[in-house]
Order: structure tokens, then C-alpha cells, then sequence
């Protein structure tokens, strides 16, 4: 079940859809794939410096933003997982888009909120969720839940095949992280991030890029420049990510142990 993946890496414009749709657009000039993912808030930029921003900024998942990447479906021929402020019953969270040339077919609402998202969203309240579309089992986490292992174990119990993982990452830790997150879960992982400088308010973020495609067995096979847009596409069987054995005695999800996962005091 071999697929075409990747993602977009690129420096969204604080407040201007219009720009960042144009800018994702052109990246994805002449590119066809199976699986492509877009970064965290991709459509907004991430700063937000009141909680009017937030409202004035979100969307349904009937809103320009899903217009935009049900077109860019249509584009690329891929299902596309992306960033977007959630707009539900006067609720905003953050969220991603699962969009094929059909429309929406679903969406992740993040679980766990870094920094000041905290000030401007509600935490996800549906858990994590596997899509089945075109073919692929895709898991969805957002940016900061890679840091809690149980993120991607979810994942894998609910039989993802791999990891989309929109992200605006500025601590340094998660490219190498998701290496161990991969082979834990033997597991395809997506991890599209953004560039540049975001200073607005008191705040100032500078994002890490290095976007990377990072297989089951924890090898690296696309990874991003720091600083700079850029587009990758690779190809992998997805199939591989059923087999959790690692040798005739041990697999990954049947040789857990939860019952002693969990101290008496928490």
C-alpha cells in the first residue's frame, strides 16, 4: 500500500488568509501526492495578543479556510491536514482540518494547549482520532501533544497507519523526539512546521522549521531547512505500520503492561 506523503513548510502572515492561502497555493504548484499536511494554524499565524483576535480569526468547518483545502484536494489529488481556529457553539479551539476533494471528513480539536493557547482556547474534548480516507488510516495530534507519549500510543491502539502532525514548534526538542514516538508505535509520522519570526505583543516566537517525515523504524526520510519554505514528498508502504513485532516474542501494543502504568497517588 505504497502512498506519496508529505507536507508544506512556510511563514504564515499574522491575520492575512488571503496571503497564506496564495503562499500555500504556489508552494503546492505542479505537486500530486496521496498525503500532504500544512502547519499548525497555517491560515492565521499563531500570536494572538486577545481573545477578539481569536474570535474575529475563527471559522467553522464550513468556512473559507475548509473551501481553500477542499480546492487544494482537488489540486494535488491528497487528503490535506491542516491548522485552523475552530469556531463551535462560541467554543474556539485549536484544530485541524481533515479535508479530501469531497470536503471535511473530520476534525481533531488539540488536546493539549502550550503557553498562552491556554488564554485563548479550550482544550480538545473528543480524544484522538483516527481517519480512515482514500485508503490511509490517519492520526491526528497537533504540535505540543507530541511532548506526552500517550498522544501517539493513542494513536497506534486505534490503528493509525500515520501521524499527521501540523505544528508551530519553538522548543527544540520535537524533530529528534519523534524519532522515538515512531518506533515505539511502529508508526509513520508527518511533522509539517513553520518558519519565521512572530513578534506581537509581548510575545515573540521564533519557529524552528526542519519539517520532517520520519518512518516506522525511526529513520529520518525528508527533513526541512530551519529557515526556509519548503515542500517534500516521499513515497512509503503504509502497510508496514500493522506489524507491532519486533521479534517472535515481543509486540509493541500486546506486551503492555497499563496496569502498572499508573501510580496510586495520580
Amino acid at each position: 500500500m505504497k502512498k506519496k506523503i508529505g507536507y508544506v513548510q512556510n511563514s504564515p502572515q499574522f491575520g492575512d488568509k488571503k496571503t497564506n492561502f496564495s503562499q500555500i497555493q504556489d508552494l503546492l504548484k505542479n505537486i500530486s501526492a496521496d498525503l500532504i499536511v500544512l502547519p499548525e494554524l497555517f491560515a492565521t499565524g499563531y500570536t494572538f495578543t486577545s481573545r477578539n483576535e481569536v474570535e474575529m480569526l475563527a471559522e467553522s468547518d464550513q468556512g473559507e479556510t475548509a473551501i481553500f483545502m477542499k480546492h487544494l484536494s482537488l489540486q494535488t489529488g491528497a487528503v490535506i491536514v491542516g491548522g485552523f481556529i475552530e469556531n463551535s457553539e462560541e467554543n474556539y479551539y485549536n484544530s485541524a482540518m481533515i479535508v479530501d476533494s469531497s470536503g471535511v471528513r473530520g476534525i481533531y480539536r488539540k488536546v493539549h494547549l502550550f503557553n498562552k493557547e491556554k488564554l485563548w482556547f479550550k482544550p480538545g474534548n473528543e480524544g484522538f482520532k483516527v481517519f480512515d480516507v482514500m485508503g490511509m488510516k490517519i492520526g491526528v495530534m497537533i504540535c505540543f501533544d507530541w511532548i506526552f507519549p500517550e498522544s501517539a500510543r493513542s494513536l497506534a491502539l486505534n490503528d493509525a497507519e500515520i501521524i499527521a502532525h501540523p505544528a508551530n514548534l519553538v522548543l527544540p526538542y520535537c524533530q529528534k523526539a519523534m524519532t522515538t514516538r515512531c518506533i515505539e508505535n511502529h508508526i509513520f509520522a508527518i511533522t509539517s512546521n513553520r518558519i519565521g519570526v512572530e513578534k506581537r505583543g509581548e510575545d515573540k516566537f521564533d519557529f524552528t522549521g526542519g519539517s520532517q517525515i520520519t518512518d516506522l523504524n525511526g529513520n529520518i526520510l525528508s527533513s526541512a531547512p530551519k529557515n526556509t519554505e519548503f515542500v517534500d514528498i516521499v513515497e512509503v508502504d503504509l502497510s508496514l505500520s500493522h506489524d507491532k513485532s519486533l521479534n517472535p516474542y515481543n509486540n509493541l501494543l500486546t506486551d503492555r503492561k497499563p496496569k502498572f502504568y499508573t501510580s496510586l497517588n495520580r
